[in-house]
């Protein structure tokens, strides 16, 4: 299993939270997502030969966030 560790802009309350874990957990590999809101990150662990990084900022933008550096 890896992680990766995101920043994500725009997530306002646990809504925003909820909506970012769904779209992320749908993804196939993806084993768990933590979303903080207080920290405006998440964190997913997921399978390196199944998903990666590509698709968890596509999924989240596509949800109407937006992933920072």
């Amino acid at each position: 299993m890896q992680t990766e560790i995101m920043k994500v802009k725009g997530m306002t309350c646990m809504g925003c939270v909820n909506s970012v874990k769904n779209v992320l957990e749908k993804i196939p590999g993806v084993s768990r997502s933590e979303v903080s809101l207080e920290q405006g990150q998440v964190t997913i662990q997921y399978d390196k030969s199944m998903t990666g990084a590509d698709q968890f900022r596509e999924a989240i933008e596509d949800a109407g966030f937006e992933v920072v550096n």
